[in-house]
């Protein structure tokens, strides 16, 4: 799809939207950014177009400093020194005596290392206004209020310096790469339903207004970029952005290069810079160019070469599984430190063996539809964003395995149980910059926001499931969805009620916990006893294998679910039990064989259900 097309189609999704009563704020960004490679220091001038959907008069906007976080004494400084389990990459650890001593990295920042971001000559429609810097926030009163349905035009001129990468952002990381610029530029904070979402840069990840991006960015002719967007002028820059048969000469006296990038229907902009980059452009599905940006070292080379295909196989299971990736570019730059999503790019570790680098490629693009086209609140509900995530990302790695197995969640599902059974648990509705410690949310919302998901399985069917992700998509693409909004996807499409289990498993910290309490012989037959011992009911699957080999399944329904699965092994008897009150702990049913025709009895076969305590799960003669 042309970007034009793009543009036009989602403006004509946004007027369905707000016919509905669903609105969101609109922000086109222009800029102009000069950056010295010697200094790390960048200048730039940005005019912003915001448009106000709401029904709400804006009197303030707010704007995003993150660069202002890598700066000793700063809230992320404060929080990395006081929770107990700081980030290995944003820590040094050194020896005092016997004990291990974690220093923030960032509180070591000397004057030329730190990040800043300073804004100036702040106007709206040309009359200067006043602001108030706190922290990473910028608040910005309108000198002339901002009426419902109005757009107003924001110039301002900023200068930042690029930190010693500590964190995603940065320069001169441990794997060499000169410049990671995300999160650099004035960014305009979200405002939606719920009001201004200004959470100041504690270490998590981003929202941002959708919006179209026109970023011309002047830079040492020798570095080469990837990044956001589209490259208008590939043919003035060459380093294999020219079209086929174009030769490109940079006169030799010409000491820099301006690159211009335009970005339509994103939320952020990102890029990344080196003077040592190999690029590589590989076709993709429905026509997509994949760019794959990588220093230049041999030890590398090969790994960079042999993920190509596969980053190519993945994305087209990604299109079937989700929906169609709506843009005609995908970069994929080793950024050096971890990995982190952004628009039309992620950036990398690059320096990892193949498994690895695939299964990093396939999360980080993954976020493309979770994130980046499925825009959800990340500080708010960062399990829709990771979890969902990780689901399609275990799917496609075992897709791609020569041994696949059946359940490609059970890693999910052990951190998660492990997490519950420990105490430190707190409910997936946890802001992301609450939990007490750094493992409890990474736990919760990469491996609890994988279960919900994957125990949609459970409760609904893989069809049911593929089903759902795919009316999620098409009903939600480029707007920003909400917990309760994949709850009624999945009612909508299965018939089923999940109230219920949106509450249990995202607001509360309530467990499944099922036991088989005892099978008895009683007239002939046998009669086995259940009770639900945690506080969040679940439907029940059983089977049982007679001691001849046979095996039936057998399904209790859930009453507040009313709702019936389909079998999900249709050449395997299943019997359909009277459904389970959440009211009653206790239930029992009678298997028409004798205790001595049944040589087990087993809760969830397939292990799709979080039970905490799964050694209750089972009955053995």
């Amino acid at each position: 799809m042309k970007p034009l097309l793009i543009i036009v189609t989602v403006f004509c999704s946004l007027l369905g939207q707000a016919q509905n009563g669903y609105w969101q704020q609109h922000v086109d960004y222009k800029m102009d950014v000069t950056m010295d490679v010697t200094t790390y220091r960048y200048t730039g001038t940005q005019e912003l177009i915001y448009t106000n959907h709401s029904p709400d008069t804006l009197q303030t906007v707010y704007y995003h400093l993150f660069n202002n976080a890598f700066q000793p004494g700063s809230e992320m400084d404060m929080r990395l020194q006081h929770v107990k389990d700081p980030d290995s990459r944003m820590v040094n650890k050194i020896k005092e005596g016997d004990k291990e001593i974690k220093q923030s990295r960032i509180a070591q920042l000397k004057p030329d290392e730190i990040g800043y971001l300073n804004v100036s000559n702040v106007r709206q429609a040309g009359a200067l206004l006043e602001t108030t810097v706190s922290g990473t926030l910028l608040k910005v009163p309108l000198a002339v209020a901002l009426l419902p349905g109005k757009s107003t035009v924001l110039t301002l001129n900023f200068e930042g310096q690029v930190p010693l990468q500590i964190r995603r952002s940065g320069r001169n990381n441990r794997e060499g790469v000169a410049l990671s610029m995300s999160q650099w530029y004035p960014k305009m904070a979200e405002f939606d339903f719920e009001g201004w979402h200004v959470d100041p840069y504690i270490a998590r990840e981003f929202q941002g207004v959708w919006g179209n991006f026109d970023v011309k960015i002047t830079i040492d002719k020798s570095y080469i970029l990837g990044g956001t967007g589209y490259l208008q002028n590939g043919n003035e820059i060459g380093y294999n952005y020219q079209d086929p048969g174009v030769k490109v000469s940079i006169p030799k006296k010409q000491k820099t290069l301006t690159w211009h990038f335009v970005a339509p229907q994103v939320h952020d902009f990102t890029w990344a810079a080196d003077p040592n980059y190999v690029h590589d452009v590989v076709q993709g599905p429905n026509g997509v160019a994949l760019h794959f940006l990588y220093k230049n070292k041999p030890e590398i080379a090969l790994t960079w070469k042999a993920v190509q295909p596969k980053v190519v196989t993945i994305m087209d299971l990604f299109n079937y599984w989700v929906g169609p990736y709506p843009y005609k570019q995908y970069s994929v730059i080793q950024g050096g430190d971890g990995g982190m999503e952004y628009a039309m790019c992620t950036l990398i570790l690059g320096e990892g063996e193949l498994n690895g680098l695939t299964g990093l490629i396939a999360h980080e693009m993954g976020h493309s539809w979770f994130q980046h086209i499925l825009a959800t609140n990340e500080s708010k509900h960062p399990w829709m964003d990771e979890g969902f995530t990780s689901y399609i990302e275990d799917r496609a790695m075992n897709t791609l395995s020569p041994q696949p197995v059946a359940n490609p969640y059970a890693g999910a599902y052990k951190a998660y149980i492990n997490l519950a059974n420990s105490g430190k648990e707190q409910p997936l509705s946890t802001h992301a910059d609450r939990y007490d410690e750094n493992r409890s949310y990474s736990i919760a919302s990469y491996s609890k926001g994988e279960v919900f998901l994957a125990q949609f399985e459970y409760l609904l069917g893989r069809v049911a499931v593929d089903k759902i992700l795919r009316r999620y998509y098409q009903d939600f693409k480029f707007k920003h969805p909400t917990p309760n909004d994949i709850k009624r996807t999945a009612e909508r499409v299965s018939g089923a009620v999940l109230d219920w289990y949106l509450i249990d498993f995202t607001q509360t910290t309530n467990t499944i916990d099922y036991s088989i309490t005892s099978v008895e012989e009683k007239e002939g037959g046998s009669v086995v006893n259940l009770e639900r011992l945690g506080r969040m009911p679940m439907p029940i699957d059983l089977q049982v294998t007679y001691t001849d080999g046979s095996k039936e399944n057998f399904y209790i329904p859930l009453r507040m679910m009313h709702y019936i699965k389909p079998n999900p092994d249709p050449e395997l008897p299943r019997k359909v039990l009277t459904d389970w009150a959440w009211g009653n702990p206790r239930y029992q049913f009678r298997i028409e064989k004798p205790l001595a025709n049944i040589k087990s009895i087993v809760i969830d076969p397939a292990g799709l259900m979080a039970d905490v305590k799964g050694n209750n799960n089972k009955f053995e003669r």
